[in-house]
Formats: C-alpha cells, structure tokens, sequence
C-alpha cells in the first residue's frame, strides 16, 4: 500500500460538472483529490480486504440473529422499546438487505481493523461507484498508470445485480433523501441509476414531501403510494420520529431493513467482541457502562465481559476510544492515550448518547494524511474500496476522497 503522487487529468472539473459532480468541492476545501492515489497489490486488496470484509458481514449477521433475542441488548443499542418487534421481526423475516460500508484501518501489511459498520445511509456511494472509475479508465488513456492496472470497484455492476435478484422485472422504488444535501442525493440518484439499469422504476422523492394516507400507507410528492422505499434516513432517527407510529401498518418494504439498525450502530462493536473475541479484523470493544461496572468489581458487567475486559485492559490503558452508539462524520469521538485524552472532535448533537469504548488503533500516516479505507458490502459480499483521509486522526466531514489501483 502506498500513496502515489499522480498529474491530475486536466479536464476532470469539466467532467464533474457534466456529470453532476457538484461536491467535488465543500466548504472551500477539495473533497475529490486526484493529486494522488492509493496503490494496492492485488493480495492486499484480496486476502486483507475484500475476504475480511465479506468475513465480518457474515459475523454481523450472527450478530443481529443473537441481539434480538435479548431484551437487555436491544436497549443498550438503544432501540426504543416500542420498537423492539418492529426490528426483531424484521430479522425473523430477514427483509433484504441492500448494501453497506465498512470503515476499515488498514496499513498494507497488519490485518485491517474494524472501526465500525455504516450498514444503514452509507455515503460517498457515487464517488466510489462512479467517479474513481472514471479516474482509472482516464488515466490508464493517458498512461499515468500502466497497461494492465486495475481497481477494487465492482459496486456498482453489483448492486444492478442485488435489484435484479431482489425484485421482480418493472417494480416500483422510491428513492428519497434531503434535496438540499447534494452528497445525500447524490448518493440515492447512484442508487437509483442501478436500479434502473435493472429494469426497475425509479422515482426520487424528497424526505420532507412524503406524506401519509388516511389508510396509513406513506405517500410520495404526487400522492403516489410507497411500496418500497429506500430512505437516506437513518433509523435511530426514525425511530423517534412522529411517522414511527405508522412504519408497521404501513405495508412499505424499507431498504435498508429495520433490522439494519442493530449494524448501524456503534453497540454493534461490543456485541461482535464478546462474540469473536481475538478475531484479526475486530478490535477490543465494550459498552461505557460495563467498563464502569466491570472497573468497579460490581453490577451488571456479566463474569464474561469482566474477564475479556481484563484481558484487554493493558491494550486499553495504553490507548482508546470511546464512541456514542449513534454519530455522523467521526463527530464526538475522543481518543485517550496514556489515561490523557488527547483529541476529541465536535459532538455535534451526538455527545448525550451512551458510548462504547472501542481499543485505538492509529490511522496510518502518508504525507502527513490518515487514509480509512470503506469497504462497501452489497448483499453479503464486499464489491469495492473507496478512501478518504484526513490531516486529523478522526476522519471528519472534510476528509478527500481518493482514488485507488491495483498493481503487481
């Protein structure tokens, strides 16, 4: 694994904007930087992404089958009790999944750790998709790269292939997200554009327009009814929102599924540990309280979470995170090295959610950048890498997104 400093093609800011391309830019600062780009050989992507991340989805399914049978832990990923049946019959009837992206920390020669599993609204769909590709098929005709180098990037050829196996021919979608945030859109029109080229009907929606009928079924901006609908709307938040009430009389297919929420959260990377304890992808990770209960030798931290926890407490105490169950672009994250916290990112609304403490380990560095790598799962295998990295060692909401190939 290594960063390669490249030309930039000349034309690629005419090409995003035909393209629809508009956040190549934000908030003054380049998002898409093809100044340079992650080089990988064809096992690191093979034997230390692609195979573990299929590996940990398959892991998160056990996790989720094991979650729904235990009141205690359905509350302490804080699903609203009202909610409970809505999520566990969801699993019981395994509504379909569509896809998901693990950010990974990945070096190019340890195993790659999980940091935690966007497996609800997982963004920077397009540019990884879409936009990169075009970045490799551009460079490969001006020969910056070699005849013969490739990229991880079967995503968007593979979700076709989930909507085609998933719905019958000439089907229905509803595809809605906030109008206003174009990373959002962007992210739902990818969607779309797959699902299209799958035979179905696509429609987008705004979030805010959707509407509910007297009969309680969710309508669309013309009054259509919604029979399946993919929301860039996560489900801790709809959860507690005014519409909750009606999401099981509605008759709506939900993608992704409400079952979806037990991944979708930062609750899950406890779950995982005291199931797979010492697995080479998982780091040590326990929820606040029981690190609370466990330190005080009382309470509710089981014989089994006490003992793993001593298992990892010289790890921990060298350095952690710690993690609100529910957050968006690394927001109210705190590392703590030595006992000292060292660094802690704004909470942005997130920092009144119970937290997890999760072991650190360190992003690499590369010209004074952190890159994490999102590996993107559709259905239950990953087909894709997208990168993005940051001057900070928590990836936030003005990390670039990097282009990658493949080279042996």
């Amino acid at each position: 694994m290594q960063r390669i400093t490249m030309p930039e093609r000349a034309d690629w800011r005419e090409l995003a904007k035909e393209v629809g391309f508009t956040f190549a830019d934000m908030h003054g600062e380049p998002y898409w930087d093809e100044t340079s780009a992650y080089q990988f050989t064809l096992r690191q992507i093979e034997d230390d992404l692609e195979d573990p991340a299929t590996e940990l989805h398959a892991m998160c399914r056990e996790a989720a089958a094991q979650i729904v049978q235990s009141e205690d832990l359905l509350d302490k990923l804080g699903i609203p009790s009202a909610y409970h049946d809505l999520v566990a019959d969801s699993w019981q009837q395994q509504h379909p999944e569509v896809y998901g992206r693990f950010d990974l920390v990945y070096d190019g020669s340890s195993p790659a750790k999980l940091l935690e599993y966007n497996a609800d609204t997982p963004t920077s769909l397009y540019e990884t998709a879409s936009f990169q590709w075009s970045w490799l098929e551009g460079q490969l005709e001006a020969q910056v790269l070699r005849d013969g180098d490739d990229q991880f990037n079967g995503l968007h050829e593979a979700l076709v292939e989930r909507f085609r196996a998933l719905f019958a021919p000439d089907s229905d979608l509803h595809f809605a997200a906030q109008t206003a945030s174009v990373e959002d859109y962007a992210t739902v029109e990818a969607m779309g554009w797959a699902a299209r080229e799958a035979g179905l009907g696509a429609h987008y929606t705004d979030l805010a327009k959707i509407g509910i009928s007297d009969e309680g079924q969710f309508l669309d901006d013309e009054d259509r009814v919604i029979g399946t609908l993919f929301k860039l709307y996560p489900w801790e938040e709809m959860l507690r929102d005014d519409y909750a009430q009606h999401l099981a009389g509605s008759g709506c297919q939900f993608i992704e599924p409400p079952w979806k929420a037990l991944l979708s959260n930062k609750g899950l990377l406890p779950v995982l540990w005291q199931m797979f304890e010492g697995h080479p992808n998982l780091l040590p990770a326990y929820f606040e309280s029981d690190v609370a209960e466990a330190l005080a030798g009382r309470g509710r931290a089981t014989t089994s979470v006490a003992s793993s926890f001593e298992r990892a407490r010289d790890g921990l105490a060298r350095g952690y995170v710690t993690k609100p169950l529910f957050s968006r672009e690394g927001a109210a994250i705190r590392i703590v090295e030595n006992g000292a916290q060292v660094l802690a990112s704004d909470d942005a609304g997130y920092g009144d959610h119970p937290r997890i403490v999760q072991a650190y380990a360190p992003l690499p560095t590369f010209d004074g950048f952190h890159p994490i790598i999102g590996a993107w799962i559709v259905g239950q295998a990953c087909a894709g890498i997208g990168i993005r990295e940051d001057r900070s060692r928590i990836t936030q909401d003005l990390s670039r997104f990097k282009p990658h190939f493949i080279r042996d």
